[in-house]
């Protein structure tokens, strides 16, 4: 799949509903996540040599990224670093990137989302006390007096918090120090980054005093760079080069990004047509496609492939643009290799089993039956893969097991009344015991307890 928005899944739409009510990331607004095939793959080796550093499992940590352009990535409880599509953009090396996520996962390490109560524990403390004396003084005839206690309290208790905070940002950054010597990664690319966000920070205007500091959740930035930078100069990582091939690939996951997110106008502007490389080609194909520019962004694909033939990533675009242009039947044999080189990497194999079912013709149906069980084997989150399975079954006359894909995807995007009439729909009509039944029961019994939860809340 060429980068294409989805509704959360239900585990990160609870992972993002977490970070709301604890308040760890800031303002946090109604997230979309953003998957793409080749920028999964980026992160998932980006980050290995960092995850493996710091004594984890790099299979069981994921790298999420957010359609939000602020600089921003965060941590929300479980093993899942989120990353805000405005950070690669600001970003101009992978090792930049690097650098913030050997920092979040410091913050994975530590407990850091687990231990927010450690924090928020003594500021609830002092917030009451300076309740009951205020209420007290008040009750004694001295309402102003117990005004200023009370708020006095409520300064104390903010202090208090934010303190525990800027504790837990100084541990993450001493945390990535340590993951990405033994990664073997330089620093430079952390320390460049906070050179970066003081940059920003000195452009919009920010200016350190007492104030800043006290309420700032991370300690100053300009402090942060320099105990970085002494951390990171004395390691044996610091003048080591960067890779060049995840830097390569860096650069034309940015470029699709930007493509795919920004206005025709300014990419044509950002990526001229007198620029030959190929994230340049990249970021042009988007901005002809979503002028309906068939031709013309076929022929920057078709510029990506002269150089690499077997580019999955290119195919997989060029696939893309015919399907979306209604040309579903032409769409097939670029996605079928595409299929084939990343050997069924399920978002792609999702969009492939799309183009066989939009050409219409019964004889592919087969075949995307095939192609989408095995996506969503691979990759169960996808709830636009379920949707595609779905319609396949209904094609084909199996209403049933049609009902059971129409639950999973509704659940995954929390619609839970939906996902349980679907569910209850299924399990009734699939044969009783069956691995289906079972999972439609599933289904079923986890939707009536989130609506449960839901009155409740209400």
């Amino acid at each position: 799949m060429v980068l294409r928005n989805l509704t959360l899944s239900t585990r990160t739409a609870l992972a993002l509903a977490a970070v709301v009510a604890a308040g760890t990331a800031g303002s946090v607004r109604a997230q979309e996540v953003l998957r793409d095939a080749e920028t999964e793959s980026f992160f998932r080796d980006m980050s290995a040599p960092i995850v493996a550093a710091a004594g984890m499992d790099p299979r069981n940590v994921d790298v999420i990224l957010l359609n939000d352009g602020e600089i921003n990535a965060f941590v929300a409880g479980g093993q899942a670093v989120y990353i805000n599509s405005g950070l690669l953009s600001a970003a101009d090396h992978a090792e930049e990137v690097q650098g913030v996520f050997a920092h979040e996962l410091g913050h994975i390490v530590g407990g850091h989302v687990i231990r927010g109560g450690e924090g928020a524990k003594p500021a609830t403390a002092i917030t009451l006390l300076s309740l009951l004396l205020g209420a007290a003084a008040a009750a004694a005839g001295a309402p102003d007096g117990g005004m200023g206690i009370f708020m006095a309290g409520q300064q104390a208790a903010l202090g208090k918090y934010l303190a525990f905070s800027r504790v837990q940002e100084s541990t993450a950054d001493a945390a990535s120090v340590k993951f990405l010597s033994g990664a073997g990664i330089s620093g430079r690319g952390s320390v460049n980054f906070f050179k970066k966000l003081e940059n920003y920070e000195y452009r919009a205007g920010f200016k350190r005093n007492s104030d800043a500091e006290f309420y700032s959740t991370h300690p100053m930035t300009a402090d942060r760079l320099t105990t970085l930078q002494d951390a990171f100069v004395g390691d044996p990582a610091w003048n080591r080069p960067e890779n060049p091939d995840l830097q390569r690939r860096f650069l034309r996951i940015r470029a699709k990004l930007y493509g795919y997110l920004a206005e025709p106008a300014p990419t044509l502007a950002a990526y001229p047509e007198t620029m030959n490389d190929v994230p340049a080609h990249y970021a042009r194909a988007y901005a002809w496609h979503k002028q309906a520019f068939m031709d013309k962004a076929l022929a920057e694909t078709e510029a990506i492939l002269a150089i690499e033939p077997d580019d999955p990533y290119a195919l997989e675009l060029k696939g893309q643009v015919l399907l979306e242009s209604g040309h579903p039947r032409e769409a097939i044999v670029p996605l079928r290799r595409a299929v084939e080189l990343t050997r069924n990497q399920p978002l792609i194999a999702t969009t492939f089993g799309h183009a066989l079912l939009a050409s219409e013709d019964p004889a592919n149906f087969a075949e995307a039956e095939r192609v989408l069980k095995a996506a969503v084997a691979k990759d169960h989150d996808n709830p636009f893969a379920w949707y595609e399975l779905g319609t396949v079954y209904e094609a084909q006359g199996d209403t049933a097991r049609a009902r059971l894909a129409s639950a999973e995807q509704q659940q995954m995007e929390m619609h839970f009344a939906e996902s349980l009439r679907s569910a209850e729909a299924a399990e009734a009509a699939l044969p009783k015991g069956s691995p289906d039944w079972l999972r439609a029961q599933d289904i079923a019994m986890s939707s009536r307890a989130m609506i449960e939860r839901s009155r409740k809340k209400k």
